[in-house]
């Protein structure tokens, strides 16, 4: 319903921006790419073998390193300063390229752990499809062909999914909290925010010189869709307890430290207009 409601927004030529200037400077596409499939990974990699971590924690981490864009991050990003264009270019491109794109992060994440890891493109469609494809198209769709009707219901659908998110959350997080409280004390919440913060840096430095841009993108660096990153941490590692603990941990790390760096950056904008 978020991402319905966000559809209802935008528009099908913002959806395709990145892929329509793929080869063209300023390339925002594949500095995105480099950002979310090399560096982000490559630092989960260095903290999984360097560090002292739990299976659950370090299954966690490369999950999320190589999960796709979240379905209600561009809500995020528009509030604090990203273009539409952008934003929706951004979630459309790297969703697409991820069901190519994940699969073999996990090889090279496999060989390099030496634990056979898979996710079959196929998987990653049908989650991409079902949780941001297809309820954004149809957004657009409505945008597109009932502009009008397409106003007025974009606020009541983007209450509708934020009241059903917080339903369907809270149970989840009430019941993972002592899980995720076990975790804090043993290193894995410094692990955990290393990560997130060498994924906001990577973001904002591979951004380009467009300040919205560079903030943009760090957050969704830093951002990955918990849903797919369960399914992959699941898949590889079933006999992982507290897999999913971690996995929540690690959004509201990714959830606090986002927030932080996007209202400074909005304060910092403001203050030099």
């Amino acid at each position: 319903m978020l991402v319905f409601a966000l559809g209802l927004r935008a528009s099908f030529a913002d959806a395709t921006s990145l892929f329509r200037n793929l080869f063209q400077p300023p390339h925002r596409l594949l500095r995105a790419l480099t950002a979310m499939y090399l560096v982000v990974p490559a630092v989960a990699i260095g903290l999984g073998s360097l560090l002292d971590l739990s299976v659950p924690v370090r299954t966690a981490m490369l999950a999320m390193a190589i999960a796709p864009i979240p379905p209600i991050l561009p809500g995020k990003q528009l509030k604090f300063g990203g273009s539409s264009a952008h934003v929706f270019g951004l979630l459309v491109a790297v969703s697409l390229c991820a069901i190519v794109l994940v699969p073999l992060a996990l090889v090279v994440i496999g060989k390099v752990f030496h634990h056979p890891a898979a996710f079959s493109p196929t998987r990653v469609a049908s989650l991409i499809g079902s949780t941001v494809l297809l309820p954004l198209m149809a957004g657009l769709a409505c945008r597109h062909f009932a502009p009008r009707w397409a106003e007025r219901l974009a606020p009541w659908a983007s209450r509708l999914g934020t009241a059903l998110l917080i339903a369907g959350a809270l149970p989840v997080l009430i019941a993972a909290a002592p899980a995720m409280a076990a975790l804090v004390g043993d290193g894995s919440l410094l692990a955990i925010t290393a990560l997130v913060v060498c994924a906001i840096a990577a973001g904002y430095a591979l951004g380009g010189s467009n300040d919205d841009e560079r903030s943009t993108l760090a957050i969704a660096t830093a951002m990955r869709h918990p849903g797919i990153a369960l399914a992959i941490a699941s898949f590889n590692v079933p006999e992982a307890a507290h897999v999913g603990a971690a996995v929540l941990l690690c959004v509201l790390v990714s959830v606090v430290l986002t927030t932080v760096f996007g209202a400074f950056g909005k304060r910092q904008h403001s203050g030099r207009v």
